[in-house]
């Protein structure tokens, strides 16, 4: 599944016209890029690959 580019999913396509990337570039620059989408599908916040998915617990957890 392609994730940058004309031909990208749609489902990518929206997640990064939602949260957009470093710099304002949204390009996924490599594996591991994660978004947070609560249950309505909003986008709430994109994560760079460094970040330790622990680092994002608290807020799933305000989500549950």
């Amino acid at each position: 599944m392609k994730v940058n580019g004309s031909d990208a999913h749609p489902l990518w396509k929206y997640l990064k016209s939602e949260k957009g990337g470093a710099m304002m570039i949204d390009a996924i620059k490599w594996n591991f890029t994660k978004f947070l989408v609560d249950k309505e599908g909003k986008v709430l916040e994109r994560y760079g690959p460094p970040t330790d998915p622990f680092e994002m617990e608290k807020a799933i957890q305000k989500l549950l």
